[in-house]
């Protein structure tokens, strides 16, 4: 490969037609390039020839580029391929994301409002913790690695990560990974590193989008590297004097220079963050029941939708999906009993036993009566969700690009609550719940590599809470059908301890090639065995 960037615009590299550049740094640049297999156009990040003499550093690059692919998270950009070319240069084809990134979102705009950037920050974390589930460690977190795309977060730039038996610090070709601006105090200590050096990373970039600046400022690295490891940051709420102090002390757990005294997870991070931002003291240090389990958020105004993110995509509007009411027949309000009488002998019972049975039928042809009004609908199959289903005729879909389905009354609602993952913000969720909590009925439909038929609840709790928003329960396991398809039925909810939402379920997962399928009817009660998560069970077919 030249070494001249641009001289490979309108070239041939690995099979894909290099259109533009549309990024570059010290060890890759990124072009738009076509890939005329499937008419799609790609990022490709071709790395610096120079990294391909270290053997060890393009194997592992290779196979941990491949481990990020197989991981199914909604906010961690696909890679479609990553391989070495005829040359041996090395390079990563990814989706090409058309929007900002959070360093030119700053640069323009200044410090963030604060319900965007909680949005922000809970899908950033919600990638990293996916990540580090699968001993994976990004080690260069900074905003110009997330990118927007209207209200939704990729996080990107996996592309030269490291194993968490491994140590930080320098490849063979005497090169740091990382950028100074963000580096956690072990990382420039070439100590061993896990998670924690990612939430730190996390932490000061969220310092910048909460304050416009970084939280150390130094004229060379030199120095900056140095008050990463010896220097406070001035607090948040003196830059930005709405901030409670509160946020001061989850900002210097978040960046301590010892890794054991920070967070266990991002998410734990940014939620204790949201927290302390919205309502009174929350005790960073403290165990699970301490500080505030509620704070409520203020309402969206009214030009923004509950966690859009304004003007921060591309200026073209977005489109949304309204969904009004739920309808459905009503229920008559319950007689009183008739007064109680003395019925000697059996005849009288027999005559009870037949108006109870002729009073049971006239129900039954009510309940038909009113069902030939209603209509049902049948999804159609996707790459996010490759089967079809029935399901009421009042409920809209979200087809949430090729990452998941929902079908609900509220489903515009309920994706940006899904896309969100673990951290997520329930508050509009809450809101709906207290309003009209029988309209929070829904299927949710999304395939992984993670999910396992076979697995036991306790196997599958942790791969689910990695998938859904909220903390999962999870009843025992049993064999069941779901349509056309042998599935294992796992019963249980969905809690969102900061507001106490919970929703049940009732989800089947069903074991197909290449990917598990998990498919979960959800409603706002403690059991969701009725006659719709019947239907729609029955309905379902996989091709």
């Amino acid at each position: 490969m030249p070494l001249n960037e641009r001289s490979l615009i309108g070239q041939e590299v690995a099979g894909y037609y290099i259109e533009d550049i549309v990024g570059k740094g010290g060890m890759a640049v990124v072009y738009l390039a076509l890939d005329p297999r499937l008419s799609r156009r790609v990022a490709l990040k071709i790395l610096n020839p120079v990294l391909s003499v270290d053997d060890r550093f393009r194997q592992r690059f290779i196979l941990e580029s491949r481990t990020v692919a197989s991981i199914e998270h909604p906010n961690i950009i696909p890679i479609y391929e990553a391989n070495a070319d005829a040359d041996g240069v090395l390079y990563i084809a990814m989706r090409y994301v058309d929007g900002l990134d959070l360093r030119r979102l700053i640069h323009d705009r200044g410090p963030l409002p604060l319900g965007p950037a909680n949005q922000i920050f809970a899908q950033t974390a919600a990638a990293l913790d996916a990540a580090h589930a699968h001993d994976l460690i990004h080690r260069d977190i900074k905003p110009a690695n997330i990118l927007l795309a209207g209200d939704h977060v990729y996080l990107t730039d996996f592309g030269i990560t490291k194993h968490r038996s491994s140590i930080s610090g320098l490849t063979q070709t005497d090169q740091f990974i990382g950028t100074p601006r963000y580096m956690s105090p072990e990382q420039i200590n070439k100590e061993h590193i896990d998670g924690r050096c990612d939430q730190y990373a996390l932490a000061c970039v969220v310092y910048e989008a909460l304050s416009g600046r970084l939280p150390f400022q130094r004229e060379n690295d030199i120095a900056l590297l140095w008050a990463h490891l010896a220097e406070q940051p001035v607090p948040l709420s003196q830059i930005r004097p709405e901030l409670p102090p509160q946020v001061d002390a989850v900002m210097s757990r978040a960046l301590a220079k010892s890794p054991e005294q920070r967070y266990a997870t991002c998410s734990e991070f940014v939620a204790a963050l949201r927290d302390a931002i919205s309502g009174p003291a929350y005790d960073p240090y403290g165990g699970p029941g301490s500080g505030p389990h509620l704070i409520p958020r203020p309402s969206p105004s009214p030009h923004s939708g509950p966690h859009s993110v304004p003007s921060f995509a591309a200026p073209a509007p977005r489109a949304t999906a309204t969904a009004g009411p739920a309808t459905g027949p009503g229920a008559a309000p319950p007689t009183k009993p008739a007064a109680a009488r003395k019925r000697p002998g059996r005849l009288p019972v027999v005559v009870a036993t037949l108006v109870a049975a002729v009073a049971a039928l006239a129900l039954v042809a009510v309940v038909i009566m009113n069902n030939r009004g209603e209509t049902w609908t049948r999804y159609k199959t996707s790459a996010a969700a490759p089967l079809t289903f029935d399901y009421p005729g009042d409920w809209t879909v979200r087809t949430h690009q090729d990452l998941f389905a929902v079908a609900s009354p509220h489903a515009q609602e309920l994706e940006q609550l899904f896309v969100a993952g673990p951290g997520a913000d329930w508050s509009r969720i809450a809101e709906i719940f207290a309003d009209d909590p029988e309209s929070l009925s829904g299927v949710y439909v999304q395939v992984s590599d993670t999910l396992d038929a076979s697995g036991t609840s306790e196997l599958m709790k942790p791969k689910m809470e990695a998938l859904l928003p909220g903390q999962v329960d999870l009843g025992k396991p049993v064999l069941d059908q779901a349509g056309n398809s042998p599935a294992t039925r796992f019963d249980g909810s969905l809690h969102d301890p900061g507001t106490g939402t919970r929703l049940g379920f009732v989800s089947y997962v069903i074991d197909r090639e290449p990917k598990t399928m998990l498919v979960m009817y959800f409603c706002p009660r403690t059991t969701c065995d009725d006659a719709v998560q019947a239907r729609i069970r029955q309905s379902v077919h996989v091709p």
